[in-house]
């Protein structure tokens, strides 16, 4: 999902507001003072609102006849939302989105790419190796390139599969996805090749188990890297879910 866009006044006013809620400054609960934060900020009532619908729509604040606006409870949080999972960095809390990331990819990629090995057609195949071809180029590139080149294959790999709803679940995924890409990026020596090819290479002979195997591999290694990148568990997050 994309992240908001604003700039200016009311950009800025939807950045400092959401980062203090996610890094944990504003508590679940906690009731805006609005006439407190306009003057601290500088900003106009109006762009006060504009900013709290932004944030609402992200599922942060809400409000409440006689209660006013206030924080909401985590469960309620778009946590797939692009700046949510960048707030999350921001405040120290980047290993408990990124340890749901894991979970999430834990209990898809080897089944789609199971499934991806009984159905993938010649066109599968071919968008899995330039997707190969493109992890290999980047691997000297920019974080850019190589994040990019590993968003199309995990695409590839999820369209081979023929299965809709997996299809549009990877655009879901993809931000918090790409947020991970891009913390393991100059953290790591390893080569993701070769990791990525086990699968493609399975998928091409239409083995499903060996491919789910290689995927289980993969989000194995892909686990080790981020807890490597990481270091010890952010202080904000007390239950260290990243090391897990």
């Amino acid at each position: 999902m994309a992240g908001y866009s604003g700039r200016g006044v009311h950009g800025s006013t939807v950045e400092f507001l959401g980062s203090r809620i996610v890094g944990g400054s504003l508590q679940p609960g906690d009731v805006l003072d609005l006439n407190e934060i306009g003057t601290e900020l500088d900003v106009s009532k109006t762009a006060l609102r504009e900013a709290l619908k932004v944030l609402t729509s992200k599922g942060l604040v809400d409000a409440r006849q006689r209660k006013g606006t206030f924080v909401t409870e985590r469960a309620t949080w778009n946590i797939l939302d692009s700046d949510v999972i960048r707030w999350h960095e921001t405040g120290g809390r980047a290993s408990a989105v990124l340890a749901d990331l894991a979970e999430v990819r834990a209990i898809i990629e080897p089944g789609a790419a199971s499934l991806a090995a009984l159905r993938r057609t010649d066109a599968d195949i071919a968008e899995l190796d330039d997707a190969l071809s493109d992890m290999r180029a980047a691997v000297d590139g920019t974080a850019e390139q190589a994040i990019e080149a590993d968003l199309r294959w995990h695409r590839a790999l999820l369209s081979a599969t023929h299965n809709q709803m997996l299809v549009q679940l990877e655009a879901v995924i993809a931000p918090a996805h790409q947020f991970r890409d891009a913390v393991v990026h100059g953290h790591s020596d390893d080569d993701p090749v070769p990791s990525h090819e086990l699968v493609t290479d399975a998928v091409k002979a239409g083995d499903p188990e060996r491919a789910a195997e290689a995927a289980t591999a993969l989000i194995a290694k892909a686990t080790e890297d981020l807890a490597a990148a990481l270091g010890p568990h952010d202080d904000n997050d007390p239950g260290g879910r990243a090391q897990r």
